[in-house]
Parts: structure tokens; C-alpha cells; sequence
């Protein structure tokens, strides 16, 4: 398969620690795909950078941007996405690294991306048996704290990652916040480009979790990483009561307008 090289849409893989069979694997799918890919080396120390950079030598569709110090996937996604911008790039799939999302979707929410390039195309995560029990239960929780922080519908998934952004206004709203560095980069996103009048549109992409003996990768912390989600909502919560309420209200009028169109 031949894969398009695109002057303003790129695919950006975040990568910390991922191992470098697992990380190879996923970048190498990723490029029969599409090209340019980017993968952002997130102060790895397992090797999977230096690994990655031996491979990019040989694909031109490929480049490797390495950070010295972890600073988690929104800071890694924030400083790849200022430096696509700069080189005329105008929107990015952002994508784990860790083999869990369908590389064969890449085109298709592209394509979507090329035709609508004002919206933030969204993956709606179809799960198969194997996915984890209290994860499910957890993203509901996530799913409906969402709608309420957007005064209705409109995301239908908030934490998966899967999803091409326009480069523009991810940066505009990055940089009015000091949070969204690390997990919370995903939900906080999503809620702040929709007040920001930012369309959404949401498509099915399956989602599978690799067990430890497929290379399966987790740096979830379950206590550090809930505390900070609830930090998020917290304060999402408390912006959208004070100041953000109006914003949310002219996104669903305006959602509706377009969906009844």
C-alpha cells in the first residue's frame, strides 16, 4: 500500500517509554498508511528513541522529535503542533503509541478532516471483549460529566485519543491554559475547543487493549491519574458555571442548526 504524503495533514504519535518492538511496529503500520508521521520522543529512557531514529534514517515520510524530559502527552502534542503549524501544516491525527488504535482509520478520518477542516474529527471507541470491566464503568462517568460540562451532547467520547485536530485552534486554547499536559489532555481538549465554537464530529473506530504478554503498555497511575481527573472536571465545572456557560450554549445552538441542516 502506497501511502499519500499530505502537505497539511500529518499523523503525531506522543511516546513515552512504549518499547521499542511495540513502538517500531506501530510507527511502521502507521506509514503505510499515510505519511508525514511524527512521533514526539517523550523523555524515554527504554530506548525506543534511539531505536526510532535508526528506522527514520530509512523513510523519508518519517521524523523523530526528541524531548529531554517527560512532560506528558499534551506537552509533548502542544510542542509538535507549534512546530507543524510553522512549517505550514494545518491539522494533526494525534494517536497513541502503543498499538491500541486502528491504523486502517487513518485515511478515513482524514478525508473527513480535508472536508470539514474546521472541525475536530473525534473517535467513538467500538471496545472488544477484552477491554477491562472498571474502564468502561469509569468512561461512562467521564461521558456524562462531559455533556453537562457542555450543557448537552456533542462528544461522544471524551478520552479516547484517536482524533485529528485542527492545528490553529488546539494551540489558541492550549495556551490559554497552564493544565491538559498530561492525561488530563484528551477530556480537557475536547471541552475547550467545543466552548471555543470548534465543530464536532464523531466516528467509530475500534479500540483494543493489548495484555503484558502483547507488549501491552500502561503508565496509568490509578490513584495519581484519578486525582487528577477529578482536579479536571472540577475545574471545568466550576469555569463553565462562572464565565463558560454562554460559550457552551451558542456551541449546542449552533451543533443543532448544523445537525438539523
Amino acid at each position: 500500500m502506497n501511502a499519500p504524503v499530505s502537505k497539511t495533514h500529518l499523523v503525531l504519535i506522543p511516546s513515552y517509554n512504549t518499547g521499542a518492538r511495540l513502538l517500531l511496529e506501530t510507527v511502521g503500520n502507521v506509514l503505510a498508511h499515510w505519511a508525514p508521521v511524527w512521533v514526539v520522543i517523550d523523555g524515554s529512557t527504554d530506548g525506543s528513541g534511539e531505536a526510532l531514529q535508526i528506522f527514520a534514517a530509512s523513510q523519508p515520510g518519517l521524523r523523530v522529535i526528541v524531548r529531554d524530559k517527560n512532560s506528558g502527552k499534551g506537552a509533548s502534542v502542544l510542542h509538535a503542533a507549534r512546530l507543524a503549524l510553522a512549517e505550514g501544516f494545518t491539522h494533526a491525527l494525534v494517536m497513541d503509541a502503543d498499538g491500541q488504535h486502528p491504523v486502517g482509520r487513518i485515511r478515513d478520518f482524514m478525508a473527513v478532516s480535508q472536508a470539514e477542516p474546521a472541525a475536530l474529527v473525534l473517535g467513538k471507541p467500538v471496545f472488544g471483549p477484552e477491554a477491562p470491566l472498571v474502564r468502561l464503568k469509569g468512561r461512562k462517568l467521564s461521558i456524562g460529566l462531559v455533556h453537562f460540562e457542555c450543557l448537552g451532547d456533542g462528544i461522544d467520547d471524551p478520552l479516547f485519543g484517536f482524533r485529528v485536530y485542527p492545528l490553529a485552534p488546539l494551540v489558541d486554547v492550549m495556551r490559554r491554559t497552564w493544565f491538559a499536559r498530561r492525561y488530563d489532555f484528551d477530556p480537557e481538549l475536547a471541552v475547550r475547543l467545543f466552548w471555543a465554537g470548534v465543530p464536532a464530529i464523531n466516528l467509530p473506530a475500534a479500540c483494543k487493549y493489548l495484555s503484558r504478554t502483547e507488549g501491552g503498555i500502561s503508565h496509568f497511575h490509578y490513584l495519581r491519574d484519578n486525582l487528577r481527573m477529578i482536579w479536571l472536571h472540577t475545574r471545568l465545572i466550576t469555569a463553565l458555571l462562572l464565565h463558560k456557560w454562554p460559550a457552551a450554549r451558542r456551541a449546542q445552538k449552533k451543533r443543532k442548526q448544523q445537525s438539523s441542516a
